[in-house]
């Protein structure tokens, strides 16, 4: 069956949506081009064209009501890759250890809300921070005063109290030299999402999940349950879009740090942070 090109526009934003079948793809994937807000009269070619798989993560990323991309790191890198006059390719959602896999082969170009690590930096190249991220335990609010004495992983594994954590993910320093122990205790169980992980919780899979907290909340309130977060502060650090280092150039990396640094003295990101309510 022949596919077809529909073209919207959504504000500055020129979104493109090819419905093409091709020959082994299944027919429900979309593929979203963003042409990000270049004059509609003249229009040179892009120096950069970076492939994103869609990541369901609310509130970061998800589709409105009209099957669109938003949320607040895809508000974000829309901004910084239109002022940096680059092209953004949403590819299909994909599982998180695929969607890492195809990465690191440079298969897609860029991750969104990337932790710098030492083992990273071997396939990836990252821009400054565009903004923080929180990681946190929780509990139901129910059961807070039984376990907000756990200020450590180390407690944790003492008191042999089940925990939930995603199956990828970087979650901090003390999370990665806490893990193994956690593991070979038979404290801890993955879990692939964070509705998945919300579900277990529910289902008292676990008594306490680690994540990350805005992402935790939404999908918890989301799903009507009560839930509460420990004292204990796992991370709270920067992060960074995580560039494929074989498929992107580092003219292109100075070029989207250039655009981040304008937006921030701007007050553009600062502006999509604040409505989501991140500072």
């Amino acid at each position: 069956m022949a596919g077809s090109i529909v073209a919207r526009q959504y504000g500055s934003i020129a979104v493109t949506l090819n419905t093409s079948g091709t020959k082994g793809t299944d027919m429900r994937a979309r593929h979203f081009l963003l042409a990000l807000a270049l004059p509609a009269i003249s229009v040179p070619a892009l120096p950069c064209n970076l492939k994103l798989a869609f990541e369901h993560w609310p509130p970061y990323v998800y589709r409105d009501a009209q099957a669109r991309p938003t949320g607040l790191d895809f508000e974000l890198v829309a901004a910084i890759l239109k002022e940096a006059r680059c092209t953004l390719v949403v590819e299909k959602e994909l599982p998180a250890a695929r969607r890492q896999m195809l990465f690191q082969q440079g298969e897609l170009d860029l991750m969104l809300a990337a932790s710098e690590t030492k083992d990273r930096q071997a396939y990836a190249r990252f821009s400054v921070a565009y903004r923080h991220e929180s990681v946190g335990l929780f509990t139901m609010s129910a059961k807070l005063a039984k376990y907000r004495h756990l200020d450590t992983f180390a407690a944790i594994q003492q008191a042999h109290v089940p925990l939930l954590a995603p199956r990828v993910g970087w979650y901090g320093r003390d999370y990665a030299r806490a893990m193994p122990g956690l593991e070979a205790s038979g404290s801890l169980n993955t879990f692939g999402s964070f509705r998945q992980g919300i579900r277990m919780l529910d289902a008292e899979r676990a008594e306490l999940i680690l994540g990350d907290s805005a992402a935790l909340r939404y999908e918890a309130k989301r799903q009507g349950l009560a839930i509460a977060a420990l004292p204990f502060v796992v991370l709270r650090a920067p992060v960074h879009l995580m560039l494929n280092a074989s498929s992107t150039s580092q003219a292109e990396l100075d070029d989207i740090n250039a655009a981040i640094a304008r937006l921030e003295k701007r007050g553009t990101l600062p502006a999509i942070r604040a409505r989501y309510g991140e500072h």
